[in-house]
Order: C-alpha cells, then structure tokens, then sequence
C-alpha cells in the first residue's frame, strides 16, 4: 500500500515582494495544527491545490507527485529507412484523472512510465522517467515543449 501524502506550493508575500517555495509533507506535519489552521486560514489565497504523491519513484529515487514534469529520452528507429536512429526528449505532466481514479500522462496510467524502458506505444527503447520540475516553479518546461 501506497504512503499518502502531500505537498503545496506557496508564495508568501513580505514587504510587498512575493517569495515562492514548496511547503512538503515533513514541513506540514510538524507544524502544530493550530499554527497549522491558521497558516492556511491566512495564506490560503497564496497557496496552490494540495499535490499528491503517487506512490512512485522517478529513476533517480525522487518521489512523484502530481504536478511534476517528468522527462525521458525515446530512441526511435525507423528499420529499412536507412536512417539512424533519433532521439526524442519527451516533457510529460503528472495529472490526477477523476473520472480514471488515478494518476496519468495524457491518456495513459503513469506506471506506463515508471522504470520502463520500452515506450508505451511505439516499443523503442527510451530512458527511465525523471523529475525535472513541477507546473508551479516551471511551467516553461511544458510550453518549451509544446
């Protein structure tokens, strides 16, 4: 069984400058719960929506949460073309589906993307998914990408 928990990007305001940073789960643990209901009583405007974690790792051991931005490699080879083989660096975005009851990429459930080496759909051989980022700190990853 998955471990449950979570954690929420927060742009705290001081002297009219805004500071972004993750809060994560230890963070928000160990805040007594009345410091705890007040933070958020008073900050909620500045805080994101609670990003779960998905019970997986990328293939550098770093937990995945929805929201990240995970990146991998595709080597696709075109037999009988004569041409070599081209990589694709591929930007992907962890999402909850509601409607799927679970954490995807696009269309397709993410363990389709954790510690695999053969793509999904196209059966050529690609890296293992890593985190790179997440759509609060750098959303230009997935425009770059577009």
């Amino acid at each position: 069984m998955r471990e449950i928990k979570f954690r929420a990007y927060h742009t705290e305001k001081r002297d009219g400058q805004e500071f972004p940073r993750m809060i994560d789960w230890e963070e928000l643990l160990n805040n007594d719960e009345e410091e705890l209901a007040c933070y958020f009583r008073n900050e909620f405007s500045n805080v994101s929506p609670l990003m779960q974690y998905t019970g997986f790792k990328d293939k550098n051991g770093r937990e995945i949460y929805e929201g990240d931005i995970l990146k991998r490699t595709v080597t696709v080879v075109m037999y009988g073309s004569g041409k070599p083989p081209e990589d694709i660096v591929e930007y992907m975005k962890v999402e909850y589906l509601e409607d799927y009851a679970g954490f995807y990429i696009g269309e397709r459930p993410l363990f389709a993307y954790v510690d695999n080496t053969r793509d999904v759909d196209t059966g050529c051989r690609c890296t293992k998914a890593e985190v790179i980022g997440n759509i609060y700190e750098d959303p230009e990853l997935l425009e770059a990408a577009e």
